[in-house]
């Protein structure tokens, strides 16, 4: 293992290489109250998914594991009554398809786990270096629009990294490490932009997964995952995404904190030695990837799917920026056991889904109060928002975005009236990119902008980013747009677009760019406020 030289290298050196250790210390933490807790106590307790927040002294964030984004309503009314109880009532689905509550005290910390536990759900591993919770199709095993119920890999992975008290062999790595296993031919996990994603592919008529390694959103912007150009099957599949997070912990960077992701061991390596490393491992050769088996579309799973089994469909509702309360949470677990199985669904997207609804009770179910707040069929700019946190609770965002991002997306729709399609709007509240920015049509960075001698929230303007085969970079087309002057700007923004798409269609401007930013983003691209 490489040595590193960075201050949390230094933090996980002091615990042996094992942060999980942190967890014998708790109680000793709670005796010495919030005050008393160093910042290397703050850092190691990430790895418990137990996080403080510089914006609410003395409370906590706590981040859930829930492979592929599946859930019961069990776990929902769990996670309700937890925030109603003891935390400050406001929850979040993320764009890792998992819940973090809000507002708990360092001494509720050890009741909120036993209460967990009780329903199979843990925190552990949630945060700093590690494996984050495992991305998957939130449809697997219900859509006809999948290659391969890929659900089951999921699970057996997290079974390898976590178990159920942690697993030390993976909790020493460089940096952060996402992972994404889907099945889905419709690109609906962002599979570029993860360290190691295996998506659907054929090998003759052997149903398998390409494998993509070093995408990432932060750490200097979106880089696009490289082919590994091996195919795995569903029996290997695990073990090779294990080998490769292996090979990370052993090889990948570990000075900059700003240059330790997979890509950059991919960068330094390049991605033959990589393979050629994998395969020494497995102690076998992998055949040359196969074909690609996804589509150019991109599935969000909001609105009413079709299930494989015929009578069946799952509902998927838009939760606007992801934002929940405890009472909202508790309905859709009443929902899922009313009209479905009891499942829930969360998706990449920051909504959620009750699967395995009978047809015949589908209009039922859209009568439902809940769905009238969150609904299967909403305005389109509202279905495509994705938000990072923000400044709400987040001490790294240098902007508020869930509730900016909420009322542009009202206030174009207002302004532009109908629109034709699907537009995907996400923010980030700072370069680190959790809104993901640069992988939506139009993408927002937050910053601060000085007017007048004031600071005021202000934000670079992304455009043309996507994920899927044929997965581009969203590229940044104005340094510096006060968020005042949003509506207007994007406005144009939009209307351009759409009269590039219009007149075009998928054809190409003469610069190479797509319709979504082609034509009058000439005049928006050398606005420079900054």
């Amino acid at each position: 293992m490489r040595t590193g030289t960075n201050a949390i290298e230094a933090t996980k050196a002091s615990k042996g290489g094992d942060a999980l250790t942190i967890r014998d210390e708790l109680p000793e933490l709670i005796a010495r109250g919030y005050d008393a807790l160093k910042k290397t106590d703050k850092d190691l307790l990430k790895w418990l998914g137990v996080f403080a927040r510089v914006r609410t002294p003395g409370r906590f964030m706590l981040r859930i594991r829930m492979p592929n984004g599946f859930a019961t309503s069990t776990q929902l009314r769990a996670i309700a009554e937890l925030s109603r109880r003891l935390g400050n009532g406001i929850l979040d689905i993320t764009t890792r398809q998992q819940i973090q509550l809000r507002g708990f005290a360092l001494d509720a910390i050890p009741e909120i786990w036993e209460r967990l536990r009780g329903v199979d759900l843990r925190t552990l591993q949630t945060g700093m270096d590690n494996v984050r919770n495992i991305n998957g199709c939130p449809l697997a095993g219900l859509t006809e629009r999948e290659l391969l119920d890929a659900s089951p890999i999921v699970y057996e992975l997290d079974r390898l990294i976590v178990g159920d008290d942690g697993n030390p062999e993976f909790t020493n790595l460089p940096r952060k490490f996402n992972v994404t296993i889907t099945g889905c031919l419709d690109n609906c996990t962002h599979a570029e932009s993860q360290d190691v994603a295996l998506v659907p592919a054929l090998a003759g008529e052997r149903r398998g997964f390409n494998v993509l390694v070093g995408g990432k959103m932060g750490s200097g912007g979106f880089t696009i995952a490289s082919p590994l150009d091996v195919f795995v099957t569903r029996p290997e599949a695990a073990v090779v995404c294990a080998e490769l997070i292996r090979i990370y912990r052993d090889h990948g960077p570990r000075d900059a904190r700003g240059r330790c992701r997979m890509a950059f061991l991919i960068e330094e390596w390049g991605v033959p030695r990589l393979r050629h490393e994998l395969m020494a491992r497995l102690g076998r050769d992998l055949p040359s990837g196969g074909r690609d088996a996804r589509s150019k579309s991109h599935a969000d799973h909001v609105g009413y799917t079709s299930q494989r089994d015929a009578g069946l469909v799952s509902v998927g509702v838009c939760v606007p920026t992801g934002r929940v309360n405890p009472d909202q949470l508790d309905a859709l677990g009443n929902l899922a056991d009313a009209y479905g199985t009891g499942h829930i669904r969360l998706t990449t997207g920051q909504n959620a889904i009750v699967p395995n609804v009978s047809a015949a009770r589908v209009s039922a179910l859209a009568r439902e109060p809940l769905l009238q707040q969150f609904s299967p069929a909403p305005p389109p700019l509202i279905r495509g928002l994705v938000t990072c946190i923000g400044t709400d609770f987040c001490n790294l965002a240098l902007i508020d975005t869930k509730g900016p991002a909420l009322a542009l997306a009202k206030t174009l729709e207002q302004r532009l009236g109908s629109f034709p399609e699907r537009l995907t709007m996400h923010w980030s509240g700072c370069p680190a990119g959790c809104g993901n920015h640069q992988a939506a049509d139009i993408g927002f960075r937050g910053l601060q902008k000085t007017i007048d001698g004031k600071s005021v929230d202000a934000v670079a303007i992304y455009v043309g980013g996507r994920t899927g085969p044929d997965a581009a970079e969203g590229r940044q087309i104005i340094d510096a747009v006060p968020c005042e002057e949003l509506p207007d700007v994007v406005a144009r923004l939009v209307l351009a677009r759409q009269a590039a798409a219009a007149e075009s269609g998928t054809k190409t401007d003469d610069d190479g760019e797509r319709p979504e930013a082609a034509a009058d983003h000439r005049s928006l691209r050398r606005r420079r406020l900054a």
